[in-house]
């Protein structure tokens, strides 16, 4: 990262002056960047004794849904006296003139998010199946949140959320294949889509939904017995009332089984719960269905948007890389990768690559 990044990111003296006035005065104050996101950036700032996260939106990108960190901070504070673990939130900011962008501060977790590998001491059959449970359980408290309760009934419009995200997601593909065409053309995609767009359910629960949820957005500690709890859910940039199932379709697509075919993004797919001890899908659903009471009905429309979605976000990275906005390795790779996702699609719409 570059210094001029880092200075558009974050002023120090500015960040510290507003702590101050909210935390009071310290004398110990660090500022870290946190590497390994991709939408929202991420800080992490010693205060004294307390360590702390500071979460705020890209520097130069306009505001959306997608970077709206104070709704982040709206439903981690409403969800912080329910079954649903989340950092504790701190403090709101909407002044600019501090660093330059909204940004929230949160209380930092400790503890292991997984995403390249597993730790050591969670290798062993029994915390690879509680990871999967606690997964899981986790998923379904989120759906069984009393949003109205909670002060969010006014936080999105449930009704018609499947039929949105399809149409949403369609155009976003559209707007990628204004450029990316006269690269190559990726028509399964369009089968998908038509597809999609006659098999969207007529309706469904209406729950608050994560949008993100999968397992490198949560993190784990050792409990008193040395196995995995779920202490904490991140990344709630894309939550709303919606369409659980939804939820459920995305965390599957990321979650392998030890039958599955070779991934089709290797550089993108992590692999380890494949071992032994780590729930299969299967398994994952039904303990998602008796924990909620909901059944997850359109297995394959649900599973086939939520790849449908990853091929849409690809191919606007590969946009991206045409047009020469982009440095990121991964970006070219997708003008193979996207095709890939696409015949997934295909596999599940087909009944070949069931749960």
């Amino acid at each position: 990262m570059s210094e001029d990044y880092y200075e558009r990111l974050v002023d120090e003296e500015a960040l510290a002056d507003y702590l101050r006035e909210h935390l009071g005065d310290v004398d110990n104050y660090a500022v870290d960047r946190h590497q390994e996101g991709h939408s929202n950036e991420t800080l992490f700032v010693t205060w004294g004794d307390r360590e702390l996260v500071v979460r705020r939106p890209p520097p130069g990108e306009t505001a959306d849904t997608a970077h709206d960190v104070l709704r982040e901070y709206r439903v981690t504070n409403a969800l912080a006296e329910t079954a649903v673990p989340v950092p504790e939130p701190i403090l709101a900011c909407d002044d600019h003139d501090v660093i330059g962008s909204d940004f929230y501060v949160m209380d930092r977790l400790e503890g292991a998010v997984l995403r390249e590998s597993e730790p050591d001491e969670f290798g062993d059959p029994d915390s690879r199946q509680r990871i999967g449970e606690e997964l899981v359980d986790t998923l379904a408290a989120i759906h069984d949140v009393d949003y109205e309760a909670v002060g969010l009934e006014d936080f999105g419009h449930p009704p018609g959320y499947t039929e949105r995200q399809v149409e949403r997601w369609g155009q976003q593909l559209m707007w990628a294949f204004d450029v990316t065409t006269e690269e190559r053309e990726v028509s399964d995609l369009y089968d998908v889509g038509a597809w999609l767009q006659e098999n969207v359910p007529e309706d469904h629960p209406h729950t608050l939904v994560h949008g993100d949820y999968k397992l490198d957005n949560v993190m784990y500690a050792a409990d008193a017995d040395g196995l995995p709890e779920l202490v904490g859910v991140f990344d709630w940039e894309m939550a709303t009332l919606g369409d659980p199932r939804a939820d459920l379709g995305w965390m599957l697509s990321y979650w392998r089984d030890s039958k599955d075919p070779e991934p089709v993004i290797p550089e993108l797919t992590t692999t380890f719960m494949e071992g032994d001890g780590y729930p299969a899908r299967r398994e994952l659903v039904d303990r998602w269905e008796s924990q909620t009471g909901f059944t997850f009905e359109h297995d394959r429309f649900y599973r086939a948007l939520a790849v449908y979605k990853l091929a849409a976000l690809g191919e606007m990275f590969f946009r991206r890389y045409l047009e020469g906005n982009s440095d990121d390795p991964m970006y070219p790779l997708m003008e193979d990768r996207v095709p890939a996702l696409a015949a997934r699609a295909k596999r599940i719409i087909d009944g070949d690559e069931p749960l």
